[in-house]
């Protein structure tokens, strides 16, 4: 199974957006991981299509688009124009869950459903073979640079099992306090791709990036 780091922005200095994204591009990065909040499913509010439209020339890079905002179907469509390739909405976001992963699968996209931290996995069991990847938050959504919450391991154990029982090889992603410290035993629990804002922009992005990589190498020829 690919393991991936996915560097997110939010963490970035917006000011040199496109070089951040180039940094960590050219250092290995497999992902681009793009925050979209909306001030109302979660407090902040970061950026829209307009930012990402501004930055997809910068590189190849899938951008994984996470919205934090409520019934994100209604910007499916904008965000596939704007570049987006894969796009992660929330269960608890979604009144009609089934219909909105329909809409993207339809629009050619990549789909994603997250999970708050207080969420039970279980709650995604009728749609488990539907998406492409399952998003665990950490910490509950809405700003960078929080604690991870320990009970996450748990949750991703339990969410591989029900994984293998189906024989499903969905990716399992984990958002909020990942860093160089802990990715191992998030790697251990069953999860394979990882968001990391302040632990790959803090000092050098570059260096972060390929120290996650080298871990992931590791890891692989064990």
């Amino acid at each position: 199974m690919l393991h991936g780091t996915q560097p997110c922005i939010l963490a970035a200095d917006f000011g040199n957006l496109r070089k951040e994204i180039q940094t960590v591009s050219e250092a290995g990065a497999q992902y681009i991981h793009i925050d979209v909040m909306d001030g109302m499913f979660v407090p902040s509010i970061s950026f829209g299509m307009p930012v990402i439209q501004s930055v997809r020339s910068c590189t190849d890079k899938v951008f994984d688009v996470h919205m934090m905002v409520e019934e994100p179907g209604r910007y499916a469509a904008d965000l596939k124009a704007a570049g987006a390739d894969l796009l992660c909405v929330h269960q608890e976001a979604c009144r009609h869950l089934d219909r909105t992963i329909n809409q993207i699968k339809e629009l050619g996209m990549k789909v994603g459903v997250a999970l708050n931290p207080a969420t039970p996995v279980e709650t995604l069991s009728c749609v488990l073979d539907q998406v492409d990847m399952i998003l665990l938050m950490s910490v509950n959504p809405g700003f960078g640079g929080q604690k991870f919450i320990p009970y996450t391991l748990d949750k991703i154990r339990k969410l591989r099992a029900m994984l293998n029982e189906r024989g499903l090889q969905n990716d399992i992603q984990v958002d909020g306090g990942v860093g160089l410290g802990n990715v191992r035993e998030l790697m251990d629990a069953g999860a394979n791709v990882f968001v990391a804002g302040s632990a790959v922009y803090k000092n050098d992005a570059a260096a972060n990036v390929k120290a996650f990589l080298e871990i992931f190498h590791e890891e692989a020829n064990k």
